[in-house]
């Protein structure tokens, strides 16, 4: 695990892996005020099929080409749970289901067929499924680090208006604010931050970064700022802890390895959240049934002694 802070190869991974939960963790909290938690799983699978179309037009094993096909499927997905959602009685959830099983389904489809053309014994594309951390290239850092700056200072100048659109839309919308477009922005922010986050993580865990930071988050404050700063660096924490256990550790791989270690802070979260833990609850119970317990007993010994006043007998 000293090889950490030696070889630069596990250090550019160990920076893109944080960059990831940095970024995935401030986005990942608006959609998880919106209820939109299942979003990030289905922009996921979505976007297997626009990697392998980019791949199939370009033959080149390309990031960026990558990304751009992945937005563009994405996108594509986001406008169809739009279209199900307003011209059918099919709710959200439902209709983002349905994207996700067939985008899915039409990816894998491509994939076989990429394993099985003359030039995809090679591409490696399958990799994409469960992520590879460490395969990122220093040219993937600096991608990333570009991205996630992006997606930060966007969150950052639009926190006001996510933030209405997120517990008020209708206030929002009575104050001028175009709710259709902050929805679509950020729905587009979610792309981008799950795209980002697939090469590292893969198309099935990568939802597991965009939401459990936030989840964690919420569990330590009422604050909507500090939820989203405390997401991040856990989303950020859980990066750096997978990278680590990962390189000290033979036939592990560090995407899956992060997202373990973000479960685990969500565990703990639940159990030590100052307001909403297990434990926090466990004490106020208690305290309330001492309190009780206390007042009770004075109540009782009030009546009493009332009692025996009346009587004409000292106590």
């Amino acid at each position: 695990m000293l090889n950490l802070f030696t070889d630069p190869n596990l250090q550019w991974i160990l920076l893109g892996s944080m960059l990831l939960g940095l970024s995935t963790g401030v986005v990942g909290t608006f959609a998880y005020l919106r209820k939109q938690s299942l979003i990030g799983d289905t922009l996921a699978h979505a976007a297997l099929p626009g990697i392998c179309i980019a791949f199939m037009l370009t033959e080149v094993k390309s990031v960026g080409l990558f990304m751009i096909g992945a937005i563009v499927a994405g996108m594509i997905a986001t406008a169809g749970i739009s279209w199900i959602t307003r011209f059918s009685r099919i709710k959200p959830d439902a209709a983002m289901g349905i994207v996700l099983s067939v985008f899915f389904g039409i990816g894998i489809v491509l994939l076989t067929q990429i394993q099985h053309s003359s030039y995809g014994n090679q591409s490696g594309l399958d990799k994409f499924l469960f992520g590879q951390a460490a395969s990122m290239t220093a040219q993937d850092v600096y991608t990333m680090t570009s991205v996630a700056v992006v997606l930060i200072v966007v969150c950052a100048v639009l926190f006001k208006e996510f933030k209405l659109i997120s517990f008020d839309p209708g206030y929002a919308r009575g104050l001028g604010f175009s709710v259709t477009t902050l929805e679509q922005l950020l729905l587009w922010l979610v792309t981008i931050a799950v795209v980002v986050g697939i090469q590292a993580v893969g198309v099935v865990l990568v939802a597991a970064l965009l939401i459990t930071p936030a989840v964690s988050a919420r569990y330590w404050t009422d604050r909507l700022g500090v939820m989203t700063a405390l997401s991040g660096l856990f989303g950020a924490l859980s990066g750096a802890i997978g990278t680590w256990v990962s390189a000290g550790t033979e036939q592990l791989p560090t995407g899956p390895l992060s997202v373990l270690t973000a479960t685990a802070v969500f565990v703990g979260s639940v159990l030590f959240g100052p307001r909403r833990g297990v434990i926090a609850k466990l004490v106020r119970r208690r305290s309330a049934k001492r309190e009780w317990a206390t007042e009770s007993a004075k109540q009782a010994g009030t009546g009493v002694s009332s009692s025996a006043k009346e009587r004409g007998v000292s106590v």
